[in-house]
């Protein structure tokens, strides 16, 4: 997830910038996340911090907004995120809602990395203006990211590139953390190639893109069309290698409609936070276990890394996949409960 190109460059290429600057301590941030993780299993890797469930849009797809909503409170996401860091947590994404209504996420994303803690933000963008990208900046955001679903606005989604290609123009000026755009294919998805459009344009841009497999109401892929396939190949093979390329061969299974064989680690290595703190498998399966995080034991999340949840073999939830992967070459899962030693 680093953003910028060459451009961000001086012609001699022979003096870095302050954006080039910036990319040091985060990817040194990032290699300790990851040297950390392959070290112990006994803590988060990535945690979902919901600051709001209210967003300004109703994408027809979506079951993660509301329209009435209040932020939550300011102390209350402070002491939620000194829980997490006493879980070890690397990585906190901030997540909605769109979290750009909140009026103080400037300090909590500042609260974030005052626990060293690598801050990063889904946004749908439309809130994004010059001044609150500076204000990210000096808050200490380490990475935002923006989906864009089509090239123009419909009923089922108003996140498209028609709007928010400004608010690219603003980040790739302003924006001194890293950017990545998310596209979107799904078999309900009635101009695939928008997707093409979309990748094409961020990366003109300078910035990283993924590309999201629309899912169900719980979270489980359907099998795209031929079509679909195809373009989700080509922008899949424009990419080229990159630390997640593994996650392209679990997405080609996802779009034929086979399963994956995989160790979902979620309740443990990942969690997920909701508005009123209970910890959950993820945003599409509330509920499981839906336990308050300051009850939250180690035990709790000793018992999540070893159960197989039922959900895996169709999931879409790329979040959990790549806090999981880490751990895939050790300790099976079992939906019996087992015995948990230490490493």
């Amino acid at each position: 997830m680093k953003a910028g190109t060459s451009k961000h460059l001086p012609a001699t290429g022979l003096m870095p910038t302050k954006m080039t600057l910036r990319r040091v301590p985060r990817g040194l941030r990032g290699a300790r996340m990851v040297a950390k993780a392959l070290l112990s299993t006994r803590h988060t890797i990535l945690a979902h911090l919901v600051v709001t469930r209210r967003c300004n849009l109703a994408c027809a797809y979506c079951n993660e907004y509301d329209h009435v909503s209040e932020p939550v409170p300011l102390e209350l996401l402070r002491r939620r995120i000194d829980d997490l860091s006493s879980r070890g947590t690397s990585l906190i994404t901030i997540s909605g809602g769109e979290p750009l209504l909140h009026p103080e996420l400037e300090d909590v994303v500042a609260h974030i990395r005052r626990r060293g803690i690598i801050a990063t933000l889904i946004t749908n963008g439309y809130l994004l203006t010059e001044q609150r990208i500076k204000k990210l900046n000096g808050a200490g955001l380490d990475y935002l990211q923006v989906s864009i679903d089509y090239v123009d606005p419909d009923e089922a989604s108003m996140k498209s590139l028609k709007v928010l290609d400004s608010k690219l123009v603003l980040l790739s000026k302003y924006a001194g953390f890293g950017v990545n755009v998310n596209a979107v294919l799904g078999s309900a998805v009635e101009n695939p190639e928008d997707a093409q459009v979309v990748v094409r344009r961020a990366r003109e841009l300078g910035f990283p893109t993924s590309l999201g497999i629309i899912h169900s109401g719980n979270g489980q892929a359907k099998p795209l069309s031929q079509r679909q396939q195809t373009i989700y190949r080509d922008i899949v093979r424009g990419k080229g290698p990159g630390i997640f390329a593994w996650l392209d061969r679990f997405g080609e299974n996802l779009v034929q409609g086979r399963p994956n064989r995989w160790k979902c680690r979620a309740g443990a290595r990942y969690l997920y936070v909701d508005e009123y703190g209970l910890v959950h498998w993820c945003s599409q399966q509330r509920g499981y276990p839906g336990v308050p995080l300051e009850h939250y034991s180690h035990e709790d999340m000793r018992r999540q890394y070893f159960m197989e949840k039922p959900c895996a073999s169709y999931c879409t939830v790329q979040c959990v996949h790549r806090a999981s992967m880490i751990d895939g070459w050790r300790h099976r899962q079992t939906s019996a409960k087992v015995s948990h030693s230490r490493e």
